[in-house]
């Protein structure tokens, strides 16, 4: 490494040495190249004008001074076949018109002019002029050179000689171009008329984009890179000399522009790396005391990672003594912090246990909280079911104010619930093709309460889970009644592949800061001290967790304070189902035998009196030993089972129950505060027919009556 270092200084010099003398040779290169484009533009323009003064001195003729065309006609043929690469003469006069054609027989039919717009140029300029190569009628590629001239009698005539390419073609052959050159030779309009390599193939030929854009930026000469219509690329020099307008280009291989300097720096490479195997060489010899000492710290290096006991030998390099006395310091030091890292461990196992233990205890509280906050409920909402049933006039309003408290209280545990599954992971749904529209009717319908519009079309099918989205609905439909909101607007509509459900309130409306953070938990509006809207600030996370869920978004938009909110969501729309299910027609009560156990004698009796209000034969016990013994005496239709018994739990007295019904059919409600998904999943899978969760209210204890179909 130290050898490599020394020379890289070297090596960087020589290198830019050989970089600056390739730049110079690179720019020679190109000078000579446009040199010689040039001589071949002279050489161009030579060859032109020794056409030129052909035909001019054939223009002095006394037989076309005299207008004599037939003999003049025979002196042009007599010239043209001297001429080798001359295909032949052609006379035109004043207005462009052919008078002869030294290719036809004189007086015979003549056809278009091939490259009108040169003899128009020639008759406009007065002036000699070299046209553009072409195709004539018999398929030979040629280029004209026209000669305008005037007769004894003042007529204005033009002498065009029809040249072939190959005349041009060994004045290219005849330059010392570099190997692998390729000089070519472009008329006016820069199509080929000589070539040194596939001259056929070429003739005529249009140049590459490249060379034009080169030309565009250089101007009359220049050099630079191109490609060839083969795909080459070309260093190019061209020039536009000449006096015609002609131009003639010299490209050679882009790569031969490197060769030699790759050529240069491979030799040079080679040089330093020999040099660096000398170095190389020499410092191995030199250093194979220190390796020897230094491969001796390794293995105690190695023996200090593993934990082995160190074997330091003695060296007389005083900075290898230091490096050992080192390493043992550092053994001392390992063994220190192994002790304390072995410390550390034990605790940080403790405190994650502790943590574990802590995350259990906290969802075994709110399981619990959700299940003793629903026990009271639950008799308080039976006994408003009951009250609602006999509806005395004298106590509606009270009966409205203590149903909403109710509800109100109600949507907080499971809100607290809710918020609890979400941040554990375990908030899920059960996705199924859904009537959104059906959805959002019931759930508006459930809120008589609220002043509300609604706009919805007869059906719009969604992948969801229906009570999840009526829970979406209802805290958008409360978070607008209780920020104030006397009007609010519910649309469903029908927006491309997704169904959008707008929610828009007059209420107090959001700031732009809040709408930042209205979707996140515990957020809410700034309130007073009496807190008069009430909540916890889950609802509208819950509805963003829920919406996330069925894969869709929910948005959040206001005007600002005091002017209203408007939240927008947007699930994916799928196609209806084959057999959709019409809406079930529930018969009402059947007069059915139903057993009720619950140890909460108040929630035993209001429910109770509620069933036998419905119509039913109700008998009650307060545990599970007391359930055997009704079921013994009578096997009820219905059995409506609370969960947290004295004596057993009710998923025991559920299986109890069965084997003791001995096969008659007996339909076993699970009735509990507790509402998780893990519990609406155990009480299946103990064999109950439906899973209630307290407070019931009059529509959960109809379906749980609902008639038994046989």
């Amino acid at each position: 490494m130290l050898t490599a270092i020394g020379l890289l200084p070297l090596a960087l010099l020589g290198a830019w040495g050989i970089h600056t003398v390739s730049e110079y040779q690179q720019r020679d290169q190109e000078r000579l190249m446009l040199d010689l484009a040039r001589a071949v533009a002279s050489a161009v323009d030579a060859e032109l004008d020794g056409v030129v003064s052909t035909l001019t001195g054939l223009g002095h003729s006394p037989t076309l001074q005299d207008g004599d065309l037939r003999g003049f006609y025979q002196v042009a043929s007599t010239m043209a076949k001297g001429q080798p690469d001359w295909l032949g003469i052609i006379l035109t006069d004043g207005d462009g018109k052919i008078l002869f054609r030294t290719m036809d027989d004189y007086g015979a039919a003549t056809g278009a002019i091939v490259d009108p717009e040169s003899l128009r140029r020639a008759l406009a300029t007065q002036r000699p002029v070299a046209g553009h190569i072409a195709r004539g009628v018999r398929g030979r590629a040629a280029f004209p050179v026209r000669v305008p001239l005037s007769g004894a009698d003042g007529k204005l005539y033009t002498l065009t000689a029809v040249v072939r390419p190959e005349r041009m073609l060994r004045l290219v052959e005849r330059q010392q171009a570099p190997g692998g050159a390729v000089t070519a030779i472009r008329d006016g309009a820069l199509a080929v008329v000589a070539r040194s390599q596939n001259q056929e193939a070429s003739v005529g030929q249009a140049p590459s984009p490249s060379l034009v854009q080169l030309m565009r930026i250089n101007g009359d000469e220049g050099v630079g890179l191109a490609y060839t219509r083969e795909g080459q690329d070309m260093t190019a020099a061209y020039t536009t000399a000449s006096r015609y307008g002609w131009v003639a280009v010299v490209a050679r291989p882009a790569g031969q522009r490197h060769a030699a300097v790759f050529q240069s720096l491979g030799v040079y490479g080679a040089g330093i790396l020999v040099s660096l195997l000398l170095c190389f060489g020499l410092a191995s010899v030199l250093s194979r005391r220190i390796v020897a000492a230094i491969e001796a710290l390794q293995q105690n290096a190695a023996a200090l990672g593993s934990g082995a006991p160190l074997v330091i030998a003695p060296s007389s390099i005083t900075e290898i003594a230091e490096i050992g006395k080192g390493l043992e310091q550092a053994e001392r030091q390992r063994r220190a912090q192994e002790r304390e890292r072995t410390l550390l461990l034990d605790s940080l196992n403790l405190a994650l246990d502790e943590a574990r233990q802590a995350g259990r205890a906290k969802d075994e509280f709110l399981a619990v909280l959700g299940h003793e906050l629903r026990n009271p409920l639950s008799p308080i909402v039976t006994s408003l079911d009951l009250l609602d049933r006999r509806d005395e006039p004298a106590s509606r309003k009270e009966r409205g104010m203590m149903r909403r408290q109710v509800s109100h209280l109600r949507r907080l545990v499971d809100d607290l619930l809710d918020v609890s599954r979400i941040t554990t992971g375990k908030f899920e749904i059960d996705a199924q093709p859904v009537n959104l529209a059906e959805v959002v009717r019931h759930a508006v319908a459930a809120a008589p309460e609220q002043s509300l519009s609604l706009s919805a079309p007869e059906s719009l099918w969604v992948q969801g889970d229906d009570s999840r989205l009526t829970q979406v609905l209802n805290n958008l439909l409360s978070n607008a009644a209780r920020f104030g909101s006397t009007a609010t607007e519910v649309t469903l509509s029908k927006d491309g592949d997704n169904a959008r459900l707008v929610v828009t309130d007059n209420g107090i409306g959001m700031s732009a800061e809040l709408l930042a953070r209205v979707f996140e938990p515990f957020q809410q509006a700034p309130q007073s001290l009496a807190r008069r809207t009430g909540g916890l600030g889950l609802g509208l996370a819950i509805v963003r967790k829920i919406v996330a869920l069925h894969g869709g978004q929910v948005t959040a938009s206001s005007a600002g304070a005091g002017q209203g909110s408007r939240f927008e969501v947007t699930l994916p729309l799928v196609a209806a189902p084959v057999n959709a299910p019409s809406p079930a027609h529930t018969s009402g009560p059947g007069g059915l035998r139903v057993l009720l156990v619950d140890d909460n004698i108040d929630a035993a009796a209001t429910g109770a009196a509620l069933l036998e209000l419905m119509g039913h034969q109700v008998r009650v016990a307060h545990s599970g030993a007391g359930a055997l013994e009704a079921l013994r005496q009578q096997v009820p239709d219905v059995a409506i089972l609370d969960i947290g018994l004295p004596d057993m739990d009710g998923y025991a007295l559920a299986r109890a129950m069965r084997q003791q019904a001995a096969g008659t059919p007996v339909r076993l409600v699970a009735l509990t505060g507790y509402g998780q998904k893990e519990d609406v999943e155990r009480a299946y899978a103990a064999n109950f027919d439906l899973h209630l969760t307290k407070p019931a209210t009059l529509a959960d204890l109809q379906r749980a009556t609902a008639p038994i179909e046989s």
